[in-house]
């Protein structure tokens, strides 16, 4: 059992934490080295499995990130931006496996990201669903062969404790369509309609963000034109795939070289 690479997760607590917790134990590929939630959290000092409601883990929640990461294979992280530039540099320190799925990163933040890449395997997506994945390549494909007579909103929704919009997701689906056309996504993104707008400028990639109980997380994209319309979606009605998806990045990237990569990658899309 102690063969198998060993995984730290980070935010513990939360929705995601804890499922990541649940999939790496249930995988029999990994093993739960490490649990990480912020200084002063309640939980920092408990055994893990109390914590969360269950039988003694043998791993106890910390607030040492750097500790825990340096007798670690892979850390996998869905927190905070601030928090997730700060877990680059230290597995960049070391030289372990980076997931990210945290979403909301600037531009900044990604470069620091990069940096850390120079040290680390960093698999950095903002959705780690095979089909997800999926999704955004087709999307890529139908934005290729129509042309600008097609209309393109990202709708996406989400549940309503979701603080960044539009997701991560939609960011990828709009970047993916804006490949297709050839076009940089920041010249033709339309993110904002409220009063008096006018017409919607010709080229433009919209986004739509909902946000409301506890949707896991839907997307369409929506290509529209005089009489016609296609929709390209995705549903996903279980947290649990965006874990398991992590947990495959992690195993993926353990043993590998230091880089900056995504789910593509891990899938073998590119």
């Amino acid at each position: 059992m102690t063969d198998l690479p060993g995984i730290v997760v980070t935010g513990v607590s939360g929705r995601m934490g804890q499922m990541l917790v649940k999939t790496i134990r249930e995988s029999g590929r990994a093993r739960l080295c490490g649990a990480l939630e912020r200084p002063g959290h309640d939980w920092v000092g408990q055994d893990l499995g109390r914590a969360m409601g269950g039988a003694e883990s043998g791993v106890i929640v910390s607030d040492d990130a750097l500790e825990v990461l340096a007798t670690c294979d892979a850390v996998i992280d869905f927190t905070a931006p601030a928090a997730t530039v700060e877990f680059a540099a230290l597995a960049a320190q070391a030289r372990i496996v980076h997931v990210i799925g945290t979403t909301g990163m600037t531009e900044e933040d990604i470069a620091k990201v990069d940096a850390a890449a120079h040290h680390a395997t960093i698999v950095r997506a903002g959705n780690m669903s095979l089909g997800v994945n999926l999704l955004v390549q087709l999307t890529r494909k139908v934005a290729a062969a129509l042309d600008e007579d097609f209309d393109i909103e990202v709708i996406e929704a989400h549940h309503n404790q979701k603080v960044d919009a539009p997701s991560g997701t939609a960011l990828m689906l709009g970047q993916a369509a804006a490949e297709g056309r050839g076009v940089s996504l920041e010249d033709v993104s339309d993110r904002g309609r409220d009063g008096i707008t006018g017409a919607r400028k010709r080229g433009d990639i919209g986004f739509t963000a909902i946000r409301g109980g506890d949707i896991v997380g839907e997307h369409d994209v929506l290509f529209a034109a005089a009489g016609e319309r296609i929709v390209l979606r995705h549903m996903a009605t279980d947290r649990a795939i965006f874990a398991r998806g992590a947990v495959k990045a992690a195993l993926w990237g353990v043993g590998r070289g230091p880089g900056h990569f995504d789910m593509m990658d891990v899938i073998g899309l590119k």
